[in-house]
Order: structure tokens, then sequence, then C-alpha cells
């Protein structure tokens, strides 16, 4: 008899796409999906690997479900599941591990969710992960916002990455397969369609068509929506694309561009495809022809060889950007990686040190690109949630926006001009005409 059901993401973007694929196998079997804090019936944990806190969380939120229910049925899957099923096996409790490929195959391998006292292991080995399966969207925002997979693995061989080893090499969905998904989304209702992959750039290199290609396509496709790319690598981000972002409301006017370390010596060790001169030129590209644009940055401090002098260029360098906010990571040694034979690390309390620094920059970069938003008019997408009786939003450059709720907003494209905005990110605006309060959150 089914029961309930709790779904718990850990890491990217990809991983709540397919989380939500897996939730809607649930649900088609009966089950009622559930908030992780309440009792369920059965767990699924999709893993991350690329920090060992990613690890660490997950093994605390499976001692925290079965604290809660100990006779729970625990499925852990995912990228740290793909790389480690046995040591995921030991932990007591958890029932079933599955790999990349198994992931999306829960119920055909699962003949029942009854409690076991040795876990079941099902991971293919990675060079298996040969075909790129159907794309999965997410109900993010109940049928605002979704988030679209139309790109796997990756090619890249990043000195500290372990995601080429979990996810196997670069694969994409069938151009037409994509389209078609594309459309049933739009016309499903959704407004915002994120598009994830592990490096989404690098879409269609066993197609002849590249990511330019398929963007023109899907902004061709009649509709109310804007399309937005979770993240995109430097060197896969091209003067073609800029160019359609700026010439095309269908695009938002954001790019999530990582950048790891403004150190060339640096990303050298860490075997990036650009130099920080290259990098910095993108950027004032975009700015100098989206001047709106939102720019967020991923950035790895305290890896092996990053020296004093080495961190402060690159908290200058990114003090000197015009970019928006950061995501920042504490390098953390990963196994199966050639950094973590690397001489010269640093100590875990200085990575600490230089992670919070780069966190203050952010906030300081973060509320100046709004302040830069004041006399201007964002339009805004309203999601549908009303938590507190309000409404919350982004902005097509990323500026998560909050208003009092209103369900003529739900979904609905919303011109917003912003009057001011306070350190604690309050701003005064009109909303069609109308004096609101709206307050401008750091997403």
């Amino acid at each position: 008899m089914p029961g309930k059901v709790a779904l718990q993401t850990l890491g990217c973007k990809l991983n709540f796409s397919e989380t939500s694929t897996i939730g809607n196998q649930f649900r088609n079997s009966g089950y009622e999906i559930v908030d992780f804090s309440e009792n369920a019936d059965v767990y699924v944990f999709n893993t991350c690997s690329v920090t060992e806190n990613a690890e660490k969380e997950c093994r605390q939120l499976v001692r925290r479900a079965l604290r809660k229910n100990p006779n729970a049925f625990v499925v852990v899957t995912g990228c740290y599941a793909q790389l480690r099923p046995d040591e995921i096996a030991r932990i007591e409790g958890v029932d079933a591990v599955l790999g990349s490929k198994e992931k999306l195959k829960l119920f055909s391998l699962i003949e029942n969710f009854e409690k076991r006292n040795l876990a079941c292991i099902f991971v293919s080995p990675t060079q298996d992960l040969n075909e790129f399966g159907k794309a999965h969207s997410s109900d993010a925002d109940t049928r605002t916002r979704a988030y679209f997979k139309i790109q796997d693995g990756c090619d890249y061989k990043c000195s500290f990455c372990t995601i080429p080893l979990a996810r196997g090499r670069s694969r994409s969905m069938n151009p037409a397969d994509l389209i078609s998904e594309f459309k049933s989304l739009v016309n499903s209702g959704y407004k915002e369609i994120i598009l994830t992959g592990v490096n989404v750039g690098d879409y269609g290199n066993s197609f002849k068509i590249n990511m330019y290609d398929v963007l023109v396509k899907m902004i061709e496709v009649p509709g109310d929506f804007r399309i937005r790319i979770s993240s995109i690598e430097p060197n896969l981000l091209t003067d073609e694309i800029i160019n359609l972002t700026l010439q095309n409301e269908k695009m938002c006017k954001h790019f999530h561009i990582p950048l790891q370390s403004g150190s060339s010596k640096i990303l050298k060790l860490m075997q990036r495809r650009y130099n920080a001169k290259d990098y910095s030129n993108l950027i004032y590209k975009i700015k100098e022809r989206i001047p709106d644009a939102g720019i967020g940055v991923d950035v790895i401090v305290g890896f092996p060889g990053e020296s004093n002098k080495d961190f402060l260029d690159t908290h200058d360098f990114l003090m000197n950007l015009p970019i928006s906010y950061l995501h920042v990571f504490t390098y953390s040694e990963r196994p199966y990686t050639k950094a973590i034979d690397m001489e010269n690390t640093v100590d875990v309390f200085e990575r600490k040190k230089r992670n919070n620094i780069l966190r203050l920059l952010s906030e300081k970069k973060k509320l100046l690109f709004y302040q830069s938003m004041i006399g201007k008019k964002l339009r805004v997408l309203f999601e549908s949630g009303n938590d507190d009786n309000t409404i919350k939003g982004f902005s097509s450059n990323y500026i998560r926006v909050n208003n009092k709720f209103d369900p003529l907003l739900c979904n609905e494209f919303t011109d917003i001009e912003i009057h001011s905005v306070s350190p604690e990110g309050l701003a005064e605006g009109k909303i069609k005409g109308i004096q609101k309060s709206i307050e401008l959150i750091a997403s």
C-alpha cells in the first residue's frame, strides 16, 4: 500500500531536476509527497560529491530521517552514491544505493519498499553511462519555473572535480526531443525554464548543433516565457549567445559563469580552460553590451598552492569586476582527483577565513547591484507561494523580489519600477501604477 515519501536534494540544479522526476514517479505510483521534516515511509536522498561537506550532510540527513521513522526505507542516489556506493551502504539504516544510471529506474529495480538488514547496491560503472535519457522538468515553484535537463556529463579534466567520474562523458539530449519537451513545458504553463546540465554550454557536441543553435529554436516557440541558463563555462559563452540575450526578451539577462580563481597560476593548476585576463575580458564584454545584466560567479578558496598573494589577487580581481554576486566554495580534498596529491596545501582554518572574506565581498557586490537598479523598471515573474502573506519572484537579471501577496500576480510577468533599496534589502516601487512595498532579497 503506497504511503508517504520525502525527497531531499543536495548539490546542483541538475540534481533538483532529477529529484523532481523521481518524485513524479512516486506520485504516479500513488505515494504522497511530503516535506523532509515530516514522518515518511520512504526517504530518497539525491546526493552531491563536490565537497566533503555535501557528503557529511548526506550522512547526517539519513540519520535524522531514521530518528523520525526507524522503519523508513532509505534510498541514496546521485554522485556520492556513484563514486562510493560501498561507503554509503555501510551507513546504518540505508536500504538501497542507486548510481547515476539507475536513479531514474528506481521502481524497476526495487520490488518493494520494506526495511532490509543489508543495503542493495545498484551502480553501473561510469563508462556505461552512454545514453542521455529523457529531459526532466521540475515543479520548482508550482508551475512557474521549471528546471529542464538538456545535457549531462563532462569531458573537462579540472584537477579538483569528481563530477566527470560520477556523471560520465558529456552527452546531450536529442535536439528534436528537446524542442518537443520544451514546447510541452511552455504549454503546461511554465513561464521561466531553467536549462540545466553538468556542462550546459557543451550542449550538442554529438549532434552537429551547439548551444546557440538550440537557444534560437527555443525562443521561436510561441508563448509568454523566458529562458534562464543555469550556469555556463566562460570559454563556452559565445558572442552569439550574448548578442541573442541582448536582442531577445525571452532570454534572461543573467549569466552564472564559474571562475574558481582570480589567479592565473591557480587556474592553470586547476586545469581550467582560460586565464584571469580571458575571464575579465568576457565580463566587461557582457556589461558593455548588456549593462543591467546580472552576473554570478563561482569561486574556490584554499586550493593547493594558493598563497596569501594568490588569494589577495583573487579578492582584488573580483572586487574590481562588475559582477553581481558570488558563490564561494571552500576547497576540500576529493578522492580520485589530481589535486589531492598536490603540494602546499592550505590550512583548513585559513581556507574558512578566506571563504568568509569573499562572502562579505559578495554581500557588498549584491547590494551595489541592487542599488544600480534604482529608477529602472524590472520585469518580475512572481511565484505562486503565499508564505507569511508574501509573494516572491525573480527579475530577468536575477534580483529576488518579495511583495505583499496578491493572487493576480501569481505566475505573471509584472513591470516594477524600483525607487529605493535599503541595506536590509527594502525598496519602494510601482506595480501596474499602484504604489507598493517591494523587498529585494539576496538569493
